[in-house]
């Protein structure tokens, strides 16, 4: 089998994307080598220690470290070593302990990345598992299929949801009551806000942009919700929509707010920093996710912000690209599968996995930890589960089956929204540029399917 080590675009390929041609071979391979760096595992005792790596230390060990306390209490016989790895950092120390070895029993996998490690063969099928656990039936049904397809179009389930997320538009209600403006529901209302809440020179702005790390997902919401394009791929299902020009026309209206109504420091956000900014107090609107709820109301408490499911565009329609579920996969090289498979359980049962949510702000995936009372209380949960089920959105599936969709929406084109940003590079060279990417991506997943 030919494999290219760089494409057409001159994009050098990912480990991830290389054992995609090669996975079929590795699951045969007859020297024992499960493709995981350390040489294969084991069910184990379902005892003694084993290692956790979370997906968004930092952010989230609080709330994991009450978690695992409460399963060491219940499993005195098992320990879990905690390891916070930043958001950002987490694919890349993943894929280097696949390849090198060091991988934990246990991690988080969310879909986003969901591809490429289940393509590098390091990821063990939970189907069995989940089939003969007290979890079978208690989880929400379109967080299950949505990890299910992301796993590389198998049906194969190589993690198990722990939540949804869902893009949120932040407000300022006591800066806009000031200024006479009305809720931005609209994407009209929406630019009109951000520019009327605008004085550069007192330090007061009317939105903060995400320029740094994830930054593209959060291009690709206003895009689309601008656009009003509802599908990430053509009717054929091979080229797809980013570069069309509806999408480059929004774009370019999106970039052209940093530093028109953006501070200069928005070019190199990450989200910590973004939402760490617009806590601060000066800044009008902000888009992120239901996780940075519980932040927002230590800032400022609930009656000075809100949280509303993302603008409508033309003829009142919502539209919005999915957010990754999330959740948990036992590693393959794991020597102690089975206890891995304990704490899985344990961390999305009703009680845990509603502590997590709450914490997080995000939607349980347990269908009984998504009655509790929280989770109405908690108004952007509310309304984005409301705005998800009720009609009035029509979600743009991003290709997370693709085992290289992480290095072409982070590594392969941040930088090149900055160039947007910057005015270095224009919007539609900018996405002529990540649809190549994407199309040939897609081709070479067309035809490894057929």
């Amino acid at each position: 089998m030919k494999i290219s080590m760089r494409t057409s675009t001159g994009r050098r390929r990912t480990p991830a994307v290389i054992a995609l041609g090669a996975v079929l071979a590795l699951t045969v391979t007859a020297c024992g080598d499960d493709g995981s760096g350390s040489g294969g595992g084991g069910e184990g005792s379902g005892k003694g220690k084993i290692t956790f790596w979370d997906n968004n230390g930092g952010v989230r060990t609080d709330i994991w470290k009450e978690i695992i306390a409460d399963f060491e209490k219940a499993n005195p016989d098992i320990d879990v070593e905690y390891v916070g790895i930043a958001s950002t950092e987490y694919q890349s120390k993943v894929d280097t302990a696949i390849q090198g070895g060091g991988l934990p029993d246990v991690g988080g996998v969310g879909a986003a990345m969901l591809a490429g490690f289940a393509a590098q063969n390091a990821l063990d099928p939970l189907d069995d598992r989940l089939a003969g656990s007290a979890l079978n039936g208690k989880l929400n049904k379109d967080m299950v299929e949505s990890l299910k397809a992301a796993g590389g179009g198998d049906g194969t389930l190589y993690s198990v949801p722990t939540s949804a997320n869902n893009g949120v538009l932040y407000y300022r209600t006591d800066l806009f009551d000031k200024a006479g403006l009305k809720e931005p529901s609209t994407w009209d209302a929406f630019f009109e806000a951000a520019e009327k809440l605008t004085d550069s020179g007192d330090n007061e702005f009317g939105y903060t942009i995400r320029g740094g790390a994830g930054s593209i997902a959060q291009a690709l919401d206003a895009m689309y919700g601008q656009s009003g394009i509802t599908s990430f791929w053509d009717s054929a299902g091979e080229k797809t929509t980013v570069n069309d020009p509806k999408n480059v026309e929004a774009l370019e209206k999106y970039a052209e707010l940093f530093k028109k109504v953006t501070p200069a420091a928005d070019l190199n956000n990450d989200f910590t920093k973004m939402v760490a900014q617009w806590d601060s107090g000066t800044i009008g609107m902000l888009n992120h996710n239901l996780g940075s709820y519980q932040d927002h109301v230590k800032a400022f408490s609930e009656d000075r912000f809100r949280g509303i499911p993302q603008p409508v565009g033309p003829g009142g329609k919502r539209v919005q690209v999915s957010n990754p579920v999330d959740g948990l996969g036992v590693f393959k090289s794991s020597k102690n599968k089975e206890a891995a498979w304990k704490f899985i359980e344990f961390a999305v049962s009703h009680e845990e996995n509603s502590k997590f949510n709450e914490s997080a702000g995000q939607v349980p995936a347990n269908n009984d930890a998504a009655k509790d009372a929280w989770v109405s209380k908690a108004e952007p949960t509310k309304l984005a589960a409301e705005a998800l089920t009720d009609g009035s959105t029509t979600i743009v599936q991003l290709p997370y089956y693709l085992p290289d969709w992480n290095t072409v929406s982070k590594a392969d084109n941040e930088p090149n929204f900055q160039k947007v940003l910057l005015g270095k590079m224009s919007a539609k060279d900018f996405l002529d540029t990540m649809a190549d990417q994407l199309n040939e991506a897609q081709a070479e997943w067309n035809e490894q399917k057929g």
